[in-house]
């Protein structure tokens, strides 16, 4: 059995909680509010050729930095590094508001994506530091329902603050949050620290994150702005091959590596962290497109849309609480898990069934299917991840599986849009086109739900319980 938390020293558990979920709400809403502002950006700051790149950078720069943070935190603290990237992340909102051109526009991004790649693996690390273990699965719990609130409040969030102030204030919107979490943060979280002494392993990150980079802009070009077999494509495919088999011989020399290589050995984490993946790839590949679909088949506009997604989000927050509090209870993992991926094929299936003619009660009740699926599945699989480890492997493994999973979402995104373009090219433009193609897009999902049923399968049938007499930290006081 792995070992127990680390005996906490005085803090404030509520208060540390509520700072790295505001963090964290930050982090993902910032990856969709933009989405509904493009059009009034492109016609303020010109350079609509670029646009796409103002939610491109972000997402490269918070994908390709997020295996790094875990590490720091091992060195510096969790409390300090999240206080530091939160800074970066609300400085980088500041630049997007006073940006006059789209460059400046899309660097402000860019470093507001940098501080964005801590904003949720920390406080998914210092949550499972600060609860003991019997209760890590509930705690991720609310953490999947605030990446279901945000991933589908981002547009809704976005289209009316920019009706009611304008683009800017969706960036400078941040700043009083980010600031209340930092402060927030800094005065609550006290966790030991984990004692890591070595340096970090800069030269690993940099070889990762280039071939992160380099695969996400294979997914996004890809068939799209270049043909799969130009040199563009070709150029960047070989550099995936390079710098990870470089990556793979640094870590294997490393002295303290930035993702030790027997993480890998482990035979849950050979099963995890490739379902997690997967699993990002069905949440950025679904969510993206049913807004979309609810504008083209039923004519509403962008806030009504968001809107009309509750039934997703509500069972996702709801499913995703009950059932870290069920699993905690038991610590077994793996029935609720190969429902959840089981559902999912259900979820695909009928939402590939669509149509204009469908009602929208109808279709209320299918995302509320792929909602319970996601609400079993997304922060539980990272919690049988942690489970798997003892606390010196906890940062690093949890760096590993929300990295995948946040690498597998903009691969999901991109190549659902590939798809997409494939299945109207040919159709004449317009909403019936949209309403035809989406479903199509979409039924792909269920045969890759099934591979995930299979690696679930594979999963060991319980873990780890805690330790008899463990006890949780008072509410008046935790760990930082």
């Amino acid at each position: 059995m792995a070992p127990e938390n680390p005996a906490p020293r005085p803090g404030n558990v509520p208060l540390a909680t509520a700072g790295l979920l505001l963090g964290m709400l930050l982090s993902v809403l910032d990856q969709t509010v933009v989405a509904i502002a493009l059009p009034d950006i492109a016609a303020d700051l010109g350079g609509m050729d670029g646009i796409g790149w103002t939610v491109t950078s972000y997402v490269l720069a918070s994908t390709a930095t997020g295996a790094l943070y875990g590490r720091v935190s091992d060195r510096f603290g969790r409390g300090a590094v999240f206080v530091a990237a939160v800074a970066v992340f609300v400085t980088g909102s500041a630049l997007c508001g006073l940006a006059q051109t789209m460059p400046q526009l899309i660097a402000a991004r860019t470093l507001q994506g940098v501080g964005a790649g801590a904003l949720f693996v920390i406080p998914t690390i210092a949550l499972s530091e600060l609860y003991p273990r019997r209760l890590r699965s509930r705690v991720q719990g609310f953490t999947g329902g605030v990446f279901a609130l945000a991933s589908v409040g981002g547009p809704l969030a976005g289209g009316a603050i920019t009706d009611a102030w304008g683009w800017r204030w969706i960036f400078y919107v941040n700043l009083p949050l980010g600031l209340l979490s930092m402060a927030l943060t800094a005065f609550a979280l006290r966790l030991p620290r984990p004692g890591g002494n070595g340096r970090v392993d800069v030269a690993g990150a940099v070889l990762i994150a280039g071939a992160t980079v380099s695969l996400l802009l294979v997914a996004e070009w890809g068939g799209r702005t270049y043909a799969w077999t130009s040199g563009v494509i070709l150029a960047l495919a070989g550099t995936v091959a390079v710098l990870t088999a470089l990556f793979v011989r640094r870590e294997r020399r490393a002295a303290d590596p930035l993702l030790p290589p027997r993480l890998f050995a482990h035979p849950t984490l050979r099963v995890v962290l490739p379902a997690t993946a997967l699993l990002g790839a069905l949440l950025g590949g679904s969510i993206l497109y049913l807004p979309t679909h609810l504008q083209a088949a039923y004519g509403m506009g962008a806030t009504r849309a968001g809107l009309a997604l509750t039934p997703y989000v509500l069972v996702f927050m709801v499913v995703s609480s009950l059932a870290g509090a069920r699993i905690g209870a038991s610590g077994r993992f793996r029935p609720y898990l190969v429902a959840g991926a089981a559902i999912a094929v259900l979820g695909f299936a009928l939402l590939s069934r669509v149509t204009s003619g469908t009602p929208y009660a109808v279709f209320a009740v299918e995302i509320a299917v792929l909602g319970l699926a996601f609400g079993l599945l997304t922060q539980n699989l990272v919690v049988v991840a942690q489970n798997a480890v003892g606390p010196a492997d906890l940062a690093a493994t949890t760096s590993a599986a929300l990295s995948v999973r946040g690498l597998g979402l903009s691969l999901g995104v991109a190549v659902s849009g590939t798809l997409l373009t494939r299945e109207l090219h040919g159709r004449a433009p317009g909403p019936e086109a949209t309403v035809e193609a989406i479903p199509d897009v979409l039924f792909w999902g269920a045969p890759a739900a099934a591979v995930l049923v299979a690696l679930m399968a594979l999963l060991p049938r319980a873990v780890d319980r805690p330790a008899a007499g463990e006890k949780a930290p008072r509410m008046a006081d935790a760990p930082s």
